[in-house]
């Protein structure tokens, strides 16, 4: 697997995320252990969760648990696995999703993730997503004191602008390692986000970035230069758009969500697929 950086750590151009497996249709206990388990057999060295990664109110961190037990449960060596999850997000078990930006309710949440992932620092934390009824600065400060206080390793958001970028990494002095943000072929409006991590060498970590291309391969017009190309490479049109993106910039790492061992291990083929020029102008242009 070849590498990219998050703050001064290596991990795999391609990481996991662990949604799929703890949200509505998730798979049984088994298969997901299995996913994590071959994820982790290719290389894969980055997996992201989050404390609302659960389907029923009365089970807040179902993914951070299951990660948890399937790295106790790996036959290999974990201690090379950056296991990134995020606060500030709540599901109260009716499907919904809720925002809760306060500082307390964030450390709140640090400490109880903390718990489930039974670790002394998380690798890296990640506040969720803004809350309008909260300043941002505030979020963003809580961050800050969970980090000085030796909580978490690295600091990351999600869901973030450009400005809010800018600001994060302001208040967490210069500490700021990555983005999280939603970008796949069908969403595409987080390109300046991209763009300035590039710049600020900070890792971009694209959220859901298979979307508009099914897990079937049955790509719509808008889509269908991502099924050209790879029938030219013979592989998967899923292992075009991770191409694709990781040619975008060298900061960017991608985290397809899986829920079973097949498609994680399609997925890390990505980053021995070399496209052209061309391809990656006619991929840049479809959409």
């Amino acid at each position: 697997m070849r590498t990219r950086r998050i703050g001064d750590v290596q991990v795999g151009a391609i990481g996991l995320g662990g949604m799929p497996m703890s949200i509505e249709g998730r798979p049984d206990e088994q298969r997901s252990i299995a996913t994590i388990h071959a994820a982790l057999d290719a290389g894969v060295t980055l997996i992201d969760t989050a404390d609302a990664y659960h389907l029923h109110a009365n089970e807040v961190g179902h993914n951070e648990t299951l990660i948890a037990k399937a790295l106790a449960s790996y036959d290999g060596d974990t201690s090379d696995v950056l296991v990134a999850t995020k606060g500030g997000h709540l599901r109260p078990g009716d499907g919904s999703w809720t925002l809760n930006g306060s500082p307390d309710y964030i450390k709140q949440a640090c400490d109880a993730s903390l718990k489930r992932l039974g670790v002394d620092a998380i690798g890296l934390y990640q506040f969720h997503r803004p809350d309008p009824r909260v300043p941002y600065a505030d979020s963003v400060g809580a961050i800050r004191d969970l980090l000085d206080a030796g909580k978490i390793r690295y600091a990351g958001i999600s869901n973030a602008n450009p400005e809010q970028i800018r600001q994060a990494n302001d208040i967490l002095g210069g500490r700021l390692v990555s983005v999280q943000n939603q970008f796949s072929p069908s969403f595409r409006s987080s390109e300046p986000e991209l763009e300035l991590c590039a710049e600020m060498g900070i890792a971009f970590l694209p959220w859901s970035p298979l979307g508009g291309i099914s897990q079937a391969g049955e790509l719509g017009s808008r889509f269908a230069p991502f099924a050209e190309v790879a029938r030219a490479h013979d592989v998967s049109p899923q292992q075009v758009c991770l191409a694709w993106m990781l040619a975008k910039a060298p900061v960017v790492i991608p985290i397809p969500g899986s829920s079973r061992p097949e498609t994680i291990l399609d997925s890390v083929k990505a980053v021995d697929l070399e496209l052209s020029p061309e391809e990656l102008g006619r991929l840049d242009a479809a959409g």
